[in-house]
């Protein structure tokens, strides 16, 4: 009779602990879903700082849409000069990735990574999977305001520093 008791106390206490519980909504979460949050952020003048601010939005899971906002303004606004451009090497947690872009009638028409991990058979099946989507999202966004690939999270934070990296030498 003594265990039963205990029993149904604990469980009263842990549905009470359990219906008391509240998340917080701060302003962290305003913050990531804010959109003129993002902008403020990347319009400084240096590479650098917005291809760090454009990686950290889309790091949280806010998706593309902050990066999106990131980057709405400088490239979309400003004709690509015609060439081959090739972005500064990402490190990634699994090695760098490099991206290069081709840029014929102020469009991207190509896109080539040269450098992403592949040192073992599984950073090889991911990439293989991701980069093509990758490559496909840029050509249709012709900017890097595209989507991370789900599975290949690393691979698309480096692949998306290195692209705004190419994208900037290619405004100049």
């Amino acid at each position: 009779m003594k265990k039963i008791v205990y029993a149904v106390l604990a469980t009263i206490s842990g549905l009470v602990l359990l219906f008391s519980y509240r998340t917080s909504v701060g302003a962290e979460a305003t913050a990531l879903t804010d959109p003129g949050a993002s902008p403020a952020s990347a319009g400084s003048t240096t590479s650098s700082t917005t291809d760090s601010s454009t990686t950290d939005t889309s790091a949280t899971g806010s998706g593309a849409s902050g990066t999106a906002d990131a980057g709405a303004t400088g490239t979309s606004s400003t004709t690509l000069a015609d060439g081959t451009y090739t972005g500064a090497a990402a490190s990634t947690r699994f090695g760098p990735v490099q991206v290069a872009i081709t840029v014929e009638g102020g469009e991207i028409t190509a896109v080539d990574v040269p450098q992403y991990p592949a040192s073992n058979s599984r950073d090889r099946q991911i990439n293989e999977r991701a980069l093509p989507i990758l490559a496909s999202e840029t050509v249709s966004a012709q900017s890097a305001q595209i989507d991370m690939v789900s599975g290949a999270t690393y691979t698309s934070r480096g692949y998306l520093q290195s692209l705004q990296s190419a994208i900037d030498e290619a405004l100049q």
